[in-house]
């Protein structure tokens, strides 16, 4: 009985230092063996790993990419801007015996490298760099952290900024100069279409020039285009050299009422003249009121008066208004 009493005590030693013993490693882990505090060189590969207790001890470190964020870090640009970074760091270990030996906790380590590099890329660029060249403050940011790394048995695999936060004078500083550019190219296209159009102003009015029936075309088309629209107004341009015409036609009066004869004759000639226009453009549909220019007189007609569709206006002498200036000059 005691025998049987010995050989169970026996098997469940046994037992439990097989239990001791036997370790898994999976797929993605390492597995460093220290055999009485001296580490093996060769790390245990994944599966079933066999060490002897009290003797050896098996450390698992994980193969992985680790996904690591750096905290926001605010520092002063080179052109002397306040900003506040934040950027994310993937690492993994690709030797599991330096990363254990070599340094206390490899990952605490990695994370404080990423901080204080991060300060120092902020120091060394421009607030554009930071904002547009993102790709290379990246890749100089990963050179800067992997230096180290290397003698850890980590392997920087890659480093994004994640934001860079701006205050907020700023943000309204770089929205006004983004306004004023934005302007200056809108005014620097309406410069463009206007000389564009001179120059094309240019070549019709030499046009005109040797072809003087194509200016008097150019002004029908135009009339027909106003009376077009069903408006109560229609300008008539008249020549000053008209008026000059009919002043020094005019005879001379009284000189009480010189003004008023002369601008009763003006007006029976403007009579006549717009009658002859209206017949002309009376197809159009439109009535027909005529206001002068800096250049010329005016011919006008009352566009309340009724009167039938397509039929041009009667014109009377009473209906027409000579300008004041005008008048003052006869």
């Amino acid at each position: 009985m005691i025998i049987a009493y010995i050989a169970l005590g026996v098997l469940a030693l046994g037992m439990l230092l097989i239990g001791k013993s036997v370790r898994i490693v999976k797929q993605y882990e390492r597995g460093v063996v220290f055999r009485l505090g001296r580490v093996n060189e060769r790390p245990r590969r994944p599966g079933l790993a066999m060490i002897v207790p009290g003797v050896e001890k098996l450390q698992k470190v994980s193969m992985q990419i680790v996904t690591m964020p750096v905290p926001a870090q605010e520092g002063i640009t080179r052109d002397n801007v306040t900003v506040r970074v934040d950027a994310v760091i993937y690492f993994k270990v690709v030797d599991p015996v330096r990363a254990v030996v070599d340094v206390e906790d490899y990952g605490f380590a990695v994370g404080q490298v990423a901080q204080t590099s991060l300060r120092s890329i902020i120091g060394k660029s421009d607030l554009d760099d930071l904002l547009t060249n993102r790709e290379m403050m990246n890749q100089g940011l990963e050179v800067m952290i992997d230096s180290p790394a290397v003698d850890w048995g980590v392997h920087i695999d890659r480093v994004e900024i994640k934001d860079v936060a701006l205050p907020e004078s700023m943000k309204r500083s770089m929205s006004r100069q983004a306004e004023a550019e934005r302007e200056r190219r809108a005014r620097v296209i309406t410069a463009e279409g206007e000389l564009q159009a001179s120059e094309r102003l240019s070549q019709a009015a030499s046009v005109m020039a040797e072809t003087p029936a194509a200016l008097q075309l150019r002004l029908l088309q135009t009339v027909v285009e106003v009376a077009a629209e069903k408006n109560s107004t229609l300008v008539l341009p008249f020549p000053v050299e008209l008026l000059r015409f009919l002043e020094r036609s005019t005879p001379s009066v009284r000189p009480d009422n010189q003004a008023d004869a002369s601008t009763e004759k003006l007006r029976d000639g403007f009579a006549g003249l717009a009658a002859a226009l209206s017949d002309a453009v009376g197809s159009a549909g439109a009535g027909a009121t005529g206001t002068g220019t800096d250049k010329g007189a005016a011919v006008s007609s009352d566009s309340a008066n009724a009167r039938p569709e397509g039929r041009a206006p009667e014109l009377r002498a009473s209906d027409v208004r000579i300008p004041a200036e005008i008048g003052a000059g006869i």
